[in-house]
């Protein structure tokens, strides 16, 4: 019956197929990448590539369990008819989810042979990112593991049956006159299930919201990153109720079409929520996290320009007295390093960056008092060593021994150094700068020329600029290979969703039309639907995203002392205007293909 089911129906499933397959090919490239960059040379790739497909496997798994749970649910819940005759000739309750988890499975093993093939093209195209973008080198590529077969199909498998157990169960426990008539049971869309996800990933939301400025620059930045994703499942879940709320506000204008819009958004509250859930989890991650990190990347930026204290940069080594005019000079070499903390199987070792400096010019241009001198360390203003306590100290090939960390100086939204080493302790070979301030009276051209014979030189104001779009340039990179194919993923899965649902409304359109409405005014009415429906997803996908905005305000306040929020509005309306050029066209595509029969076969053949 499970493969009748499927063969019979095959224009509800294929959506669904469609998802394994995409969730499988997603999963599978972002585990063959994260494992390819995690064993390449450490100096070879970019310290930000594994972490980003680390970032980027979970958001592959969160949505695909997402979008496939959601399309699955859908796809149950329009058969709930079906389902209610199969109990009415003697079909028991676990027979029915016995059906729905069989075509699961099917679906499942089918979108993993799918997926698989469908893998490799993906993670063409994110290696392909990762070059252009020179997080991975020119040569790197995805190493294929035999082993990775069974993963796609449990991952497959998995995300299907998954997907369709919690729909399953209530469509086996709905009594089967209720279901027919659409009453009682049958017709709650706000099930006990529903209330309880809300509430729990609302509460999860709340917490990150509350706790993200105790979490210092790095655990801040963390957590409101990931306030989008439980607040944007908490909305969905909320979903029945507030959609069709929002879509009915929606200007549908006069006239038959808008009224007949209007009652459809009203009466199929079901598949407006289903249509809109997609819609509201890429909106809330798209813009939440973007808007995020766009907002950490210029609080950091204006932290070090609060906090240096300097007229010009030199790249290269400036010696103290060598330039007139000059006060203070701060010469910084940066050096790879590696730390170790603890011992036998507690010990831990971390890659970090290293700053040679003179601690009372640090000071002095960077308002930060550094008591260092001797053989010690002192904590950066990036973090990842303790503040205290000794540690040992590798630095450029060269093992230092273990080593006390004497100061710390307070950790950075912007990042920098980990670690800081007085001069002497080691060669200073590395990529230096050098932060020089003014003498009082001293002409600043003069002195500028007159540094311009040791290395280019910047103004200070330069400097934090092309600092800024180093910065926004790395920040935009990370956030394209992070969300770019999961954006386009939850995207399919609104496509998804609008076929699905038109697949099921042939009737109903045809209905209209022996009523006296012509094919192109049906055509009409489901786009402004659709419309209202894509308007209140994107309204409900920025109340999703704004927690997250919350959390970046109350967690920049509390690093740097100003509530920061930068948000890119082009980008903001370049996705709705995606979103509504996608959402428009699916529903007329879909809508002429329902209507494309003379309405009378329809209605007769029901009969």
């Amino acid at each position: 019956m499970s493969r009748a089911g499927l063969a019979e129906r095959w224009t509800l499933f294929v959506g669904a197929l469609l998802s394994v397959t995409l969730g499988v090919a997603l999963v599978q490239s972002s585990l063959l990448l994260l494992i390819s960059a995690a064993t390449l040379d450490g100096a070879s790739a970019d310290e930000a590539a594994v972490p980003m497909l680390g970032i980027v496997l979970g958001g592959a798994v969160f949505l695909a369990g997402f979008v496939i749970s959601s399309t699955f649910a859908f796809t149950v819940d329009q058969r709930r008819r079906d389902l209610a005759l199969l109990r009415l000739v003697g079909g028991s309750r676990r027979q029915v989810r016995r059906l729905l988890l069989g075509e699961a499975l099917l679906l499942g093993l089918g979108g993993a042979a799918l997926g698989v093939p469908a893998g490799l093209g993906v993670m063409a195209v994110q290696t392909w990112l990762m070059r252009r973008f020179a997080f991975v080198p020119a040569g790197f590529t995805g190493e294929w593991r035999m082993w990775i077969l069974g993963v796609s199909v449990g991952t497959g498998v998995v995300l299907a049956v998954a997907g369709v157990l919690v729909a399953a169960r209530r469509a086996a426990g709905v009594r089967p006159l209720e279901a027919l008539r659409e009453s009682g049971p049958a017709a709650r869309v706000m099930t006990a299930g529903r209330w309880v996800a809300g509430l729990f990933f609302f509460g999860g939301a709340l917490a990150l919201v509350i706790v993200a400025p105790h979490g210092g620059p790095a655990g801040g930045q963390a957590m409101a990153m990931n306030v989008a994703m439980p607040a944007a499942v908490a909305v969905v879940a909320f979903g029945p109720l507030l959609v069709p709320l929002l879509a009915r506000l929606m200007p549908f204008g006069g006239g038959v079409l808008g009224s007949l819009a209007r009652a459809a958004v009203r009466d199929a509250r079901r598949r407006s929520a289903s249509v809109a859930a997609p819609l509201i989890v890429l909106v809330a991650l798209v813009i939440g996290n973007t808007g995020a990190g766009a907002s950490f990347t210029a609080s950091g930026i204006d932290e070090v320009a609060r906090s240096t204290h300097a007229d010009f940069v030199v790249e290269g080594r400036v010696p103290a007295g060598s330039v007139p005019g000059v006060s203070t000079v701060s010469v910084e070499t940066s050096l790879p390093a590696q730390v170790t903390v603890g011992s036998g199987e507690d010990q831990e070792t971390t890659d970090v960056t290293a700053l040679v400096i003179d601690p009372s010019a640090y000071a002095a241009v960077h308002g930060t008092p550094v008591d260092l001198r001797g053989r010690a360390v002192a904590r950066g203003p990036g973090g990842e060593v303790p503040s205290s306590g000794p540690v040992r100290v590798r630095v450029a090939g060269a093992d230092l021994g273990e080593l006390p960390v004497v100061a710390a100086v307070p950790e950075m939204l912007s990042g920098g150094a980990s670690l800081l080493l007085p001069t002497g302790l080691v060669p200073a070979t590395g990529p230096t700068t050098s932060f020089v301030t003014l003498a009082p009276g001293a002409d600043a051209s003069s002195v500028g020329s007159r540094l311009t014979s040791i290395g280019p030189v910047s103004t200070i104001g330069d400097w934090l600029r092309a600092d800024a779009e180093l910065r926004n340039s790395t920040n935009d990179k990370v956030l394209l290979v992070v969300l770019g194919l999961g954006g386009l993923y939850a995207l399919i899965g609104v496509v998804n969703s609008i076929v699905i649902g038109a697949a099921t409304r042939r009737r109903e359109f045809a209905e209209a039309r022996v009523t006296g409405l012509t094919r192109g005014q049906v055509v009409r009415a489901a786009l402004l639907e659709a419309y209202a429906v894509t308007g209140a997803a994107l309204l409900l996908g920025l109340l999703a995203a704004s927690a997250a905005f919350v959390a970046v305000l109350s967690t920049t306040s509390a690093v740097t002392g100003v509530a920061t929020l930068d948000l890119p509005w082009p980008l903001f309306a370049a996705v709705a205007a995606l979103i509504l050029t996608v959402t428009g066209l699916t529903s007329l595509i879909t809508s002429w293909s329902a209507t494309r029969h003379p309405p009378v076969t329809l209605l007769a053949a029901r009969e």
